[in-house]
């Protein structure tokens, strides 16, 4: 008995096998040198830090006010964007004390001349000049957190004042001497004064109550960018 082969019947059709479903491949985006760049990492344009923004580091920040509190009239000068770098809290401390001692000297002065030699009139001029310290003694905190500068790429911007606002810009390139002062009792809290000297003395700024290490940073930072910054005068 021999095998024979299957015979094919007219009902049964070939099966037609359907081609997988198949998604166009993702052309990743290809960087300018021809190398295909990573979609998933997004990398920043390198910009290079300039000379104002590497003085801005946590040292002009150690010890002094959190903000700062502006005027609450509608037509105060605004603050204006960017990181604003205030005085350190010793500075208060320093003004209270000076104007309380300027302020028994005053009263002892004014008691001395009226017990001994019996000046009534005396008490009208040293009350004038006590009422002027009562009050200077009462809005030192809040005049001090009126204080800020700001380190920006062509210049520095100082404010102060709560009713008499002031606002100036101090270009790098004008900058002719930075001076760094500090009294007896500003050693004593650790705390000087720094002086920008320019050619118009109008646009001199002197920023009171800094602490003497950010004192002396920010001089050496404000004299390297003043000589990449150099303008005619």
């Amino acid at each position: 008995m021999t095998n024979s082969p299957e015979a094919s019947t007219p009902d049964s059709e070939p099966t037609a096998t359907e081609p997988a479903a198949t998604e166009p491949a993702a052309t990743e985006p290809s960087a300018p040198g021809g190398t295909p760049a990573d979609p998933t990492v997004a990398e920043p344009p390198a910009t290079e830090p300039t000379a104002a923004e590497g003085a801005e580091t946590s040292a002009l920040d150690e010890g002094t006010f959190s903000r700062i509190l502006e005027p609450r009239s509608a037509g105060r000068l605004p603050i204006g964007d960017g990181t604003w770098h205030q005085l350190a809290r010793q500075y208060v401390w320093v003004q209270l004390i000076s104007s309380g001692i300027l302020f028994l000297l005053v009263l002892g002065a004014a008691l001395a001349i009226w017990l001994i030699v019996g000046v009534g009139w005396v008490w009208i001029p040293a009350g004038i000049v006590l009422v002027i310290l009562a009050i200077t003694l009462a809005v030192t905190p809040r005049q001090a957190r009126a204080y800020g500068y700001q380190l920006r790429e062509d210049d520095l911007v100082f404010r102060k004042g709560i009713l008499w606002q002031r606002v100036v810009a101090v270009p790098y390139g004008r900058m002719q001497l930075v001076d760094i002062t500090h009294g007896p009792l500003d050693r004593g809290f650790g705390i000087a004064q720094l002086k920008l000297v320019t050619a118009a003395a109008t646009t001199g700024v002197a920023i009171p109550g800094i602490r003497q290490d950010a004192a002396e940073q920010l001089r050496d930072t404000l004299i390297a960018v003043a000589e990449t910054r150099r303008t005619g005068l």
